[in-house]
């Protein structure tokens, strides 16, 4: 059996439980069919006002943390916000280095290309071993100057690469000059046991959202670039028209004060839920309830909130960036503009209004995480293969 160290710097943790929980998924998948452990680094930077990551909730995980189905091992580094970025992947290596030595791995899998990608390469150059990285979706779609040039270097030195969309597959060779034949498309599952439809009254019930609400519902970071000014924009703009209308935040983030203040200056507190971030039941009792899922992001991978939404039999408006249309279709939902109020509002009011087969979207979605890990792991295996014969030929005779 391999044994895979799996890098990466994005799983749930206590602070901020929406986050990497399809990478939390695929390393439990994984686990089942080799010898994992997830190597979890994170970056300590210093606690001082005005330096805070200003895309994710900060907060740090001691070595005692763990995750269901998963062997993890979490870790932290030193980092400055923005000046240690081109560092940031010589550190990590260093930091990685003597815990892959003691782990006894067979390869490094690693995903989130920049640091922790760049990290895990040259981490696992130093010991002989293949590494694959992975692409998520904003490691490779936001990226410019300094990061577009490591991003670059990570994705051309690696054994092979896994991107969640053909969108994603696209770029990667594109824009960053991966060569086509390393390149793997690798779509997200779902966990069918959990996102499932489920008896909208009831749920609303449960939730405490009135029978004849209509209700649009966004889950996700509480981020700029998930399109939520857009979002209350169009929300605004509509409710003045429907006194059905109600909104639900799924999420956390950096920007729920922001949100607050939003929402509170343009008088809708009693028309928006904001349960915080939940563990994935509770994403799929709040989807259940709805009417429509929207997800107006700047940029997405394969946003897997939105197959989630559809195996619920819930529609979806969904922002034409990265893999969306290798989702939506016209049986459930309507892609859209990014960044554009006025016509995430149109969209939405076109789903509210249509008849949807709920029972067919939902049969539509049957792919499983475990046919993730059996993917994955085919791509791992080739990797270790085309590395052992180049070591045997390298050797001297």
């Amino acid at each position: 059996m391999s044994r895979i160290a799996l890098v990466t710097p994005i799983l749930p943790v206590p602070h901020d439980l929406a986050r990497g929980r399809y990478i939390h998924e695929t390393a439990r998948a994984l686990s089942r069919l080799a010898e994992v452990r997830v190597f979890f680094p994170q970056v300590r930077y210093p606690r001082l006002p005005g330096l805070a990551p200003r895309s994710f909730l900060q907060g740090e995980v001691g070595a005692g943390f763990s995750l269901d189905g998963i062997d993890v091992e979490a870790y932290a580094y030193p980092g400055f916000p923005g000046v240690s970025r081109a560092s940031n992947g010589y550190v990590g290596a260093r930091a990685l280095l003597p815990r892959l030595r003691a782990f006894g791995a067979d390869l490094v899998l690693a995903y989130w290309l920049y640091p922790d990608g760049f990290a895990a390469l040259r981490a696992a150059r130093l010991l002989g071993l293949p590494c694959v990285v992975g692409a998520r979706g904003s490691d490779i779609h936001m990226r410019s100057g300094l990061s577009a040039h490591l991003t670059r270097r990570t994705l051309a030195g690696a054994d092979a690469v896994l991107t969640v969309s053909q969108a994603m597959r696209v770029a990667a060779i594109e824009r960053f000059g991966a060569s086509p034949g390393k390149v793997h498309t690798i779509v997200n599952g779902i966990d069918t046991g959990v996102f499932y439809p489920r008896d909208r009254t009831a749920m609303r019930a449960k939730l405490g959202v009135a029978d004849d609400a209509r209700l649009v519902t966004y889950v996700g970071r509480f981020v700029e670039a998930k399109g939520l000014r857009e979002l209350l924009e169009a929300f605004a703009a509509m409710a003045e028209a429907d006194p059905a209308l109600a909104l639900a935040l799924v999420g956390d983030g950096v920007m729920q004060v922001r949100l607050m203040e939003m929402i509170a200056g343009h008088g809708l507190q009693d028309r928006v839920y904001m349960p915080g971030g939940l563990e994935p039941v509770g994403v799929a009792e709040w989807i259940c309830a709805s009417d429509v899922l929207t997800l107006p992001s700047w940029s997405e991978g394969y946003p897997n909130v939105v197959v989630e939404a559809v195996a619920c039999g819930c529609p979806a408006v969904v922002s034409d960036v990265g893999g969306a249309r290798e989702i939506v279709n016209a049986d459930n939902g309507l892609l859209v503009q990014p960044r554009d109020p006025a016509a995430l509002r149109a969209a939405l009011e076109d789903a509210l209004s249509r008849q949807w087969d709920h029972a067919a979207m939902a049969a539509a979605m049957g792919r499983g995480w475990g046919d993730v890990a059996v993917e994955t792991l085919a791509v791992c295996e080739g990797a270790l293969a085309a590395h052992a014969s180049a070591t045997h030929a390298a050797a001297p005779a």
